[in-house]
Order: C-alpha cells, then structure tokens, then sequence
C-alpha cells in the first residue's frame, strides 16, 4: 500500500475488542482485493456459463459467492440484466440481521434509508415477501439516479425509491415495521478497497459523522413502529460512530430502544461487542479475521408504548387504467390478477394490488423518484413499453423475444446498430442468456435500439 494507515486511527482502536494491530496493517498492506457477488434469486441463469469463476459460498448470506479474480463486470451482459449485484461481502451479514430480528412470512414495510448505490436495498429486496413493501430512500440527488437504475435492474414490483430527507419521514409516524440505516460514515472500513480514503480520514471527520449519525437517527426514528426493529451499520472501525451509537440510541434518543442479540457462528470469526455504557450488542468485522471489509452491525427495537395511528389521506387518488387498456395489458403482465394498472401522467404502473394505497400514501407525504414498475404508455392501442418493464420480473412469455450472443448483447448494451435475421416486425424484448436486456422495435428496413442512452456502456 502507497499510505500508511492513519496512526491515530490504530491509536484509537487499541482497546476496542478484537484489534489486532499487526495482523490488521499486514492485511492492508497485502494488497489482497477481495470480490464478492450477490446472486437475484428472481433471475435465473447458469452461473457456469457466466464471465466469472465462483471461488466459495459467503457463509452468512444464502446468495453470496466469492469470486476467485475480478472480471470487468461492465463487459458482462448478465450485470446489466440484473442477474446479480457486485456487494461486500461483511455487509451481507444485513441477511442475517434481518432474518434473526423479523418474521419475514408477514407482510412488512421496510425503509432502507441511506439506500444508494442500491446494495443493500436488493438484499432486502430478495429477503421480504412478495405482499412486503421495500422503500429505498437516498437524500443525495446526485446518487438517487443510479440508485432508481439499479432497484431497475433487480425487477421487483414492490420497491418505491424516494428522495428525502430523514426527517421528512416523521410525516409517517409509526409506519414502517424495519427501519435499516447504513449511516455515512468515516469510511475506515473501506481503506482496502479504496487507498484513497485514508488521505481523507481525520479525527475531525470521524467526530463530525458522529453527530450526523445522531442527527438521522433522532430524525427518523419516530418513523418506526412500536415493536419494530432498527438496524444501524457503518463501515467504519471508529468507537464513536459504532459502540457510542448504540449506547447514544439507549439513552438519548427521542424512543425508547432495546439492544438486540444476534447469533453468530465461531467459524464466521465476526467480533461481538457490548457498547461502554449500556451493553448493548454489536458486531465488527475485521479484514484480517474473515474474507471482507471493515464493517460494524446493531440491531434494536422500539419498546412497545400507546401509539395511536394517523390516517393519512392522498392528494392524488389513483386513476386506474381503463377496461380496455386493461385487457391489452393482462396477458403481457405475469399474474396481472393481483396487479393494479394506475396512470401516472402519460405512463402505466404496475403495482401489487395490496400496495397500491401505501404508494399514494407515500406520495402524499414524500417526493417519489420511482413506484414499482413503469409498464410504458398505450397509443392507438398499442403498447409502447418502458425499460423497466423490460427488466422487470413482470413480463410473460407472450411477449416477442429474440436471444442473441454476447458480441450482439454487448452492441446493444452500447446503444449501436444491431443486425439480426427475423421477418417479424414489432416490438421485441432481446435476451441474453434467457434474461431479459431491453427492447428493440424492428421495422421492414431497420432496428431501432431502445436501450436507455444515460445506461449505455462507453467502453469498446
């Protein structure tokens, strides 16, 4: 490694449980990368005929693998299909957290506030179930974009992505059942991945992204149901933005909180810790001890008190499609039964129908960037289909498909002319691998390609 790993950061980590000075700066300084993947369990493909070789199962997540090297994942069709997301492997642990705390057989409403670039909100996405609602919220405009694109590319109906503030969300007192807060942070954990952080790691950042994880905690904690429960995580090794958290959310924070113990196996080599004050439960993760980065986990729940609920009445009711527009759609949309079709200006929604309410409700009181899947709109009775009904797990095999090879894939993907041999003319959803990437329109004498110009790839 070309920097030295800050001295007062090891300083400041001397007592803290399972530091290990020597092992610690050696696997930095190693230079190891490791690469890790989370399989859609939505989309199915051959992990054999993929661009990349599976080197082990990540052992607290039922769809995470190690890679044995780093492929360029730009150049793999599949990536772009959202067959499976590229993830640290020690955030994973989310799963676990998630499974140990929530009886995911119920239908829950789930926020995953600090969402982008969109890791951690497909692994809950992956865990809930189909009646469940997932909001996956970022506050940076500058981040939401890529965040929208990738709840795109993992296909789910039941995903709403907003762009808000925490506190915004205290106009839904008591409404979400799980609250998840991956808090910015320091970045400390993330130093082997990204050398460049370190010359931006001070004491001074790490006290400042203490008080922000304080401040978004306060705010969205009224948020969360009574009995609900909260995860908060880091990727940084700093006390005061893990340990002193939770003694903080024990004893300063506008609810009352209960520390949460989850259960970890030996050969994980994860390090339990209890906070100074309180005891309460954490769980750290050491690049020297397991294949991952740094990372830190807690989980809580709100102790029950009186709540009296608060009708939320919509601004905008929906407008429901037509019967006409309806039966065009049905035999397009996998188990149109239980969707509901609503217009939102010139574009179709598909929504499931018992969430149809909670995506008004929302829009009601927050600025939604996306609401499940965008169908396309209808011109003289015709559909004019959008990507994200492309990618989305929704579309039936009534639907024009033409599998192609990955030189041709790859065309695509770069927005540029493909050739084909096919007499049909029309609409047809192009595959690679049986997965969908998007749509073409091919006319007698050319095929226009639909792939979204802000999503192409630039690389030859």
């Amino acid at each position: 490694m070309s920097q030295q790993l800050p001295i007062a950061l090891l300083d400041s980590l001397q007592t803290v449980k399972g530091f290990n000075e020597d092992e610690f700066v050696q696997v930095h300084a190693s230079g190891e990368q490791i690469t890790s993947i989370r399989i859609n369990p939505h989309k199915v493909f051959s992990i054999q005929h993929s661009m990349f070789n599976i080197q082990g199962e990540v052992p607290w997540s039922s769809n995470g693998h190690y890679l044995s090297e780093r492929p360029s994942f730009t150049a793999d069709p599949l990536f772009h299909a959202g067959a499976y997301y590229v993830q640290e492997a020690s955030s994973m642990f989310l799963e676990e957290a998630i499974k140990q705390t929530c009886d995911l057989s119920m239908s829950l409403k789930m926020l995953d506030l600090c969402a982008a670039p969109g890791g951690k909100s497909t692994l809950l996405q992956s865990i809930i179930s189909k009646e469940s609602l997932l909001v996956s919220n970022e506050v940076i405009k500058t981040r939401v974009n890529i965040l929208s694109e990738n709840i795109t590319k993992w296909g789910a109906d039941n995903v709403v992505v907003t762009n808000n503030d925490p506190k915004d969300f205290q106009r839904l007192p008591g409404y979400f059942d799980v609250i998840v807060i991956d808090a910015p942070c320091s970045g400390s954990g993330l130093f082997r991945k990204d050398p460049g952080a370190i010359a931006e790691w001070s004491n001074d950042n790490v006290m400042m992204c203490s008080q922000r994880q304080q401040r978004i905690l306060a705010d969205i904690l009224p948020s969360l149901k009574p009995d609900g429960i909260l995860i908060y995580s880091t990727c940084s090794y700093s006390g005061e933005e893990d340990e002193f958290i939770c003694d903080w959310l024990l004893s300063e924070a506008p609810d009352h909180l209960s520390s949460t113990r989850l259960q970890t196996k030996e050969a994980w080599q994860i390090i339990e810790t209890n906070s100074q004050k309180h005891n309460a439960w954490g769980y750290r993760f050491y690049p020297d001890k397991l294949r991952g980065e740094g990372f830190f986990i807690a989980a809580f729940r709100k102790e029950s008190v009186d709540h009296v609920s608060r009708e939320i009445k919509f601004k905008n009711k929906p407008v429901l499609v037509s019967i006409a527009e309806r039966q065009l759609l049905n035999p397009l949309v996998k188990t149109a039964d239980s969707i509901s079709f609503f217009k939102w200006k010139e574009d179709i929604i598909a929504v499931p129908a018992n969430l149809l309410n909670e995506v008004f409700i929302l829009q009601s009181v927050l600025y939604l960037k996306k609401a499940a899947v965008k169908i396309g709109s209808i011109i003289r009775n015709e559909l004019i289909p959008d990507h994200e009904f492309a990618l989305s797990n929704l579309a039936t095999e009534e639907l024009m498909s033409i599998e192609v090879d990955l030189p041709t894939a790859l065309q695509y993907l770069r927005r540029s002319h493909i050739l084909l041999e096919t007499n049909y003319t029309g609409w047809v959803l192009l595959k690679y691998q049986n997965l969908a990437l998007g749509w073409i329109k091919i006319l007698p004498n050319r095929i226009n390609n639909y792939y979204p110009k802000d999503w192409r790839i630039l690389n030859k």
